[in-house]
């Protein structure tokens, strides 16, 4: 499986755009918003860095490797983060959904949730995918949090998986969501994508 195809992806909150340098000044501005690139259990670009993270991201793009979206506010218009199919398997047709972050005020929104909504959707319904998986940061609670409330179980804990840029090792906790979930998982995140806009609206 190699990811070379680049849709752009929408629904009612957000509309995830194939990254571009168009988007860098928008992805500045996200990133700065509360110093997000200083939290060391995740890995948010330095604003100075953005625009060498885009041209990393669309050359493995170029190569099948990575299919990479900004995502865009659509009440507002702002570019408030990316997110990215990666690590295609070579075996079965199966992704893991990562590298993805939010701009502050953009989290606790339902964007992040709407995002997964389409980046799932595309991915069994279109790309016919077998599994999707996730991974984070054993410390990154709020991740780990919002995973497993899409739908997603937990697979495991890779123990001193990688080193992290300060040199702190990273246990890595892989969930997934495979074919046959899918279905109850969409239903699950419909219902509460309309029931965070129906309470919005009171």
């Amino acid at each position: 499986m190699e990811l070379f195809d680049a849709p752009t992806l929408t629904g009612s909150r957000v509309t995830l755009e194939p990254l571009s340098i168009d988007h860098l000044e928008g992805l500045r501005a996200a990133a700065a918003e509360n110093e997000l690139w200083r939290a060391w259990y995740t890995n948010v670009p330095h604003p100075d860095a953005m625009a060498d993270e885009i041209a990393r991201r669309q050359r493995l793009h170029e190569q099948g490797q990575m299919l990479p979206w900004a995502t865009r506010l659509n009440a507002t218009g702002r570019v408030v983060g990316m997110t990215t199919f990666l690590n295609p398997s070579k075996d079965a047709t199966r992704v893991e959904i990562g590298a993805t972050w939010l701009a502050a005020s953009a989290q606790g929104t339902g964007a992040n949730r709407e995002a997964k909504l389409l980046q799932l959707t595309y991915a069994f319904d279109e790309l016919h995918c077998i599994a999707v998986e996730f991974r984070t940061h054993w410390h990154n609670r709020q991740s780990r949090n919002a995973i497993a409330a899409l739908g997603a179980k937990q697979d495991g804990v890779l123990r001193n998986h990688s080193v992290g840029p300060q040199g702190a090792v990273r246990d890595t906790v892989v969930f997934s969501i495979i074919a046959g979930e899918w279905p109850a998982v969409r239903v699950g995140l419909e219902h509460s994508l309309a029931r965070g806009a129906a309470a919005a609206a009171q």
